[in-house]
């Protein structure tokens, strides 16, 4: 084997040739702001492509975060040091807007962002840096906690900071739910509250404690103690300042950090609270109701992270199989790879175009302009979404190692880290097991039907069949005993979200042009088996189409 000197450059940016993303924010985004977004979309995409996935290897390999405990004079300080180029990757990235701009007005436009733009920012940073995005996502949800739930004393307090985008102090946010002797048994948890002198103070421990040390407010869940209430309704939502107003450490330490197989750039750590001054957020007997619906933001986030890792996986498969020579010919010229190369290709699209689907759907949902109905479908959404992708990210990975062969393996390529990272998304935000439990309890109050009858509209014969055939399995899911719908749910799932995947691409296409007709059509062949014995893939009879991309 020998290698070919390249014929074309890897891309210095992830957004210039992304035709699918454009086609999404250009549908989604008015024709001033879609203008705004480009540009800007444009400068961020290279800053990902270049020097933020610099840093994220230095980071990965030998930069990662480190503890300190104690300063000099012993005193504990618990004090997360990281380096450099990671600290210009939190100020740049911040000051973009990723997360203020949800919340406030962008100068150039004179109103806010929205959700689409942010997460069009947030799928271009995960195709380098999947790790650091938990600290956004936990910022983005701590900032849609404080406006949708907090005091406007506590707004006024802290919005500011955790919106900054250069102007003032960043805060970054997180989200403490787990404890030891709970994990997603979140009702099992007993961090304290206790009323002292007049404030609210927090004692125990949370053993899972995402941006520890990084950030500046988090958001926790704990037990009032003149709550008698026993579960997850007895948890009140209470915001907690990493140092008081006098840069001091509020009484709060960080025991270890988490030593994790991959995304290497966020410090997990076990964060102890001894009488740490909280705040309550909303109405104390709502926590858990609040936490959760910031926890379906977070999903949507851990998807966008999926598909930002899709796409870099494939990317670098396309690289590498157009520059390497075999046989006398590139490895891309295998009808093999053709038929790998594009039936990924099929699938991160479908991805794409789902994931924007239902991030503007969420956007109607959180401007309250969504009807209840429509709420229980995001919700559905957002749980079919983050499992299906969160899966698919190691896939895309798995297979872009080994169209690599050897290389793929080494870790000066980009792969290794990739799958490391693509690992925790099946874990973060839910597992596959509580993603079905949420199915369960969302098919109780009939979110299935409303989603099915919707999805029955499309134009395409195979997919009208489909979603009957679909509808007809709910329609026995609903009869089964629980412990045996818990054995139901999560291939039933699998169908729906790929059903899902297959109409909004199919729905796509019509307003696109022959490579998203093609793309939709490949993926209903390869996720739905659809190819008779025997005859060319369509994902090998399209790929000269899909490669000219690239």
């Amino acid at each position: 084997m020998q290698v070919l000197a390249n014929k074309r450059e890897k891309s210095q940016n992830f957004y210039e040739f992304d035709q699918t993303l454009h086609q999404l924010l250009q549908q989604k985004l008015s024709p001033s702001f879609y203008r705004y977004a480009d540009e800007r979309l444009t400068a961020f995409g290279a800053l990902c492509a270049g020097p933020i996935d610099a840093r994220a290897k230095v980071t990965d390999r030998e930069g990662e975060p480190r503890l300190r405990r104690y300063n000099a004079y012993g005193d504990e300080v618990s004090e997360v040091i990281v380096n450099e180029g990671y600290k210009q990757t939190v100020a740049e990235t911040y000051a973009t807007g990723i997360v203020g701009y949800v919340h406030k007005d962008i100068p150039e436009l004179g109103h806010k962002g929205n959700y689409v733009y942010s997460f069009a920012q947030g799928y271009l940073l995960s195709q380098t840096e999947p790790g650091f995005y938990c600290p956004v996502t936990l910022t983005m949800a701590t900032a849609y906690l404080f406006e949708h739930y907090a005091s406007e004393e506590l707004k006024q307090k802290f919005m500011p900071h955790i919106c900054a985008t250069g102007d003032t102090e960043l805060f970054e946010g997180a989200t403490f739910l787990t404890e030891r002797q709970g994990g997603s048994d979140v009702g099992a948890n007993v961090v304290e509250a206790r009323f002292e002198q007049g404030k609210w103070r927090l004692y125990g421990e949370k053993y899972f404690a995402s941006n520890a040390g990084m950030c500046g407010v988090a958001m926790v869940l704990a037990r009032q103690t003149t709550n008698s209430k026993e579960g997850s309704r007895g948890l009140t939502l209470f915001v907690v300042p990493w140092r008081d107003d006098d840069g001091e450490l509020n009484h709060i330490t960080i025991r270890r950090l988490k030593d994790k197989l991959g995304v290497k750039a966020v410090p997990s750590g076990e964060v102890e609270f001894n009488g740490a001054k909280a705040y309550v957020v909303g109405d104390p007997s709502k926590g858990i109701y609040y936490m959760l619906e910031a926890l379906n933001l977070s999903r949507i986030c851990n998807a966008a992270a999926s598909i930002g890792i899709m796409k870099r996986a494939l990317d670098e498969a396309v690289h590498y199989t157009n520059g390497r020579i075999a046989f006398g010919q590139t490895v891309a010229e295998f009808p093999m790879v053709k038929h790998t190369l594009g039936a990924l290709h099929a699938k991160w699209h479908a991805s794409l175009v789902a994931l924007f689907d239902l991030v503007s759907r969420y956007d109607e949902v959180v401007s309250g302009n969504a009807s209840e109905e429509e709420q229980q479908i995001v919700r559905l959404l957002i749980a079919l979404v983050k499992k299906e992708t969160a899966e698919w990210a190691i896939e895309f990975t798995h297979e872009a190692i080994e169209l690599h062969g050897g290389n793929g393996y080494i870790e000066d390529f980009v792969l290794p880290r990739l799958l490391r990272d693509a690992q925790v998304l099946t874990v973060w935000e839910g597992t596959a097991n509580i993603l079905a439990h949420e199915l369960i309890r969302l098919v109780q109050k009939n979110a299935h039907i409303t989603l099915l009858n919707e999805l029955q509209q499309t134009n395409h014969p195979y997919l009208q069949q489909l979603a009957s055939v679909v509808e007809q399995r709910f329609a026995v899911f609903v009869t089964l005993d629980p412990a045996m719908q818990t054995l139901e749910a999560k291939p039933l799932m699998q169908q729906l979200a790929r059903l899902y995947e297959a109409v909004v691409a199919v729905k796509h296409a019509e307003s696109a042009g022959e490579r998203e007709q093609m793309l939709a059509e490949i993926y209903i062949e390869e996720q739905f088996d659809q190819k008779p014995f025997g005859e060319v893939p369509l994902a090998v009879k399209g790929f000269k189409l899909l490669n000219s991309g690239y």
